[in-house]
Order: structure tokens, then sequence, then C-alpha cells
């Protein structure tokens, strides 16, 4: 599923580190600078605008007798697209998020895989306990609907009762069944255990999951790995050095026809058809 963005090292998938990068020049220190104060900035003044469009959700709730989550999402997508911006990307889109409940299933190779998917269909995020009480970053996630997983066993059925719930009423999630990131320039064989949900007798035929392919493009003059955030990399050297050097990359999101579970014997058959579509669109 989803992994937090932190310090926390993730599985080396090759042994390879990334490719060495010159000094800052004045001009890109700059331009960090400058994004920087940018992102940030942004990032305050759409979270204002979250919590007020959240409670004009609430309120559409109460008078509707119905779940309503029109308004928040909407505001989470038009941030993404600045955020994007704001890392000197634009962004490419194949093919239409499904409406159904479900989950988005990507390859995963950066913290800004996260960003563009928010971009293009606002889905909620599953995150590990500990990120809940982080400064800043916990709040935000509390209020736009990240899932926090405590691994204790004792939590096990509560939180796999609140994701069937969240599923059967049409939310949508978003997860990367690689199990770790990578350079971007390959995909890894999906672990199928996160499918497993997916065929629970309460949502099985309500669900979908599609498939979505994740590519970047970096400018000319960097390395193709450029976005990839991987292996011991330092999440914040990673931010400044795509705030600074980034100018005229590209994020392609590709969305494959949605799969139901239903129409699969399992969980392993899923999660080789999900593979195989987002396998199509990167090789295409």
């Amino acid at each position: 599923m989803s992994e937090a963005v932190g310090k926390t090292p993730r599985a080396r998938w090759n042994g390879a580190a990334p490719p060495a990068l010159p000094p800052l020049t004045s001009g890109e220190r700059i331009r960090f600078r400058l994004r920087l104060v940018w992102a940030a900035l942004a990032l305050v003044g759409f979270f204002g605008l979250f919590l007020i469009a959240r409670g004009a959700d609430w309120l559409a709730e109460r008078i509707a007798r119905r779940p309503v989550t029109a308004m928040g999402p909407a505001v989470v997508q038009v941030w993404a697209a600045q955020a994007l911006r704001s890392l000197g990307l634009s962004y490419r889109q194949r093919g239409e998020p499904m409406r159904e409940g479900g989950a988005f299933v990507a390859n995963h190779s950066s913290w800004i895989d996260i960003w563009a998917l928010q971009r293009a269909a606002a889905p909620f995020l599953v995150s590990k306990a500990e990120v809940r009480d982080w400064p800043g970053v916990g709040l935000i996630g509390r209020a736009i609907g990240t899932m926090f997983i405590d691994r204790r066993p004792a939590q096990a059925k509560a939180q796999e009762a609140e994701l069937l719930t969240r599923l059967a009423r049409g939310d949508r999630m978003a997860i990367f069944p690689e199990g770790t990131s990578t350079d971007g320039q390959r995909i890894l064989p999906f672990k199928s255990a996160l499918f497993g949900v997916f065929f629970s007798p309460e949502i099985k035929s309500r669900v979908a999951v599609q498939p979505v392919t994740i590519r970047f493009h970096p400018p000319a003059g960097l390395p193709s790995s450029f976005y990839g955030w991987w292996g011991e990399m330092e999440f914040a050297h990673h931010m400044r050095d795509v705030l600074a050097r980034s100018v005229g990359g590209t994020v392609e999101l590709t969305f494959h026809p949605a799969l139901h579970p239903a129409d699969f014997a399992g969980r392993k058959e899923l999660a080789q058809a999900a593979e195989a579509a987002v396998r199509s669109g990167f090789d295409a």
C-alpha cells in the first residue's frame, strides 16, 4: 500500500545507487528556495480551503442522509495539480479514472506518484500508524481521509472492518503492490497479498480494481531515473533536487480498463492481470 514519506530505509531491489548529480548552481539554489516557499504557502492555503469544503460535505451528508464527498476531494485535486507544477512537472493522462469504489493499483517509483494520483482522482491513502503523529503530515493525513494501519494483531479485525466499510460505500484507495519503490525504469512483480481484501464477500461484487501505469519523463540533461526515490535515498535531499533541478519534466498516468474481482478465481489471478496491464502501459 502507500508508503509513508520519511527516512525509513526501504528494501533495495537491485543494490544500485542513484547516479551522482553535480552541485547545485546559484540559479538552482534560488529556484529551490522560491519553489519551497510556493509549495509551503499553497499547502497552508489549500488545507484551509479543504477544511471548509469538508465542512460543506459534512452538512450535505446530514441533509441528504448519505455519504457526500464531492467538495473535499475536488480541493485535493486542485492542490495536487499546482503541487506538480511547483516540482517543474507537467501532467499527462491517458484513459479515465473509474467512478466506482475500489482501488487504483499502480507501479511505484517515487513519493511524487501519490501527488499524481491525487491530481487524477484524489483516492484515499493507507499509511503506517506512526505517521499519524508526525507534525503537520499526520494532521493533514487525518483530514484528507488517510487510513493509518497499526500492525498489532489486536487491531487487525477492526482495521479490516473499517477498510471494508469505506470500500463498500464507494471510496477509492491507492495501492502499490510492488512493495517498494524503484528508479522508474522497470516494473517489479506484484505481491498478491494486498488483493485479498477485494474478495471479501461483503464487497467482492461491488468494487473494481483499476490498473494505472505511472511514467516519468525527465527533461534533457537529467538521468532517466531522476524522479525515482528508492533504497537509502533521503527524502529531503530528493525533494531538494526535484525542486531545484526539475524544469520541463512530465509525469504520465495511463488508466487501464477496470478489473472486477468477481471475474477472477482469486487474489493471485487478479494481481497477475493488474500487473500485466500496468506493464503494457509501461512498455508502450
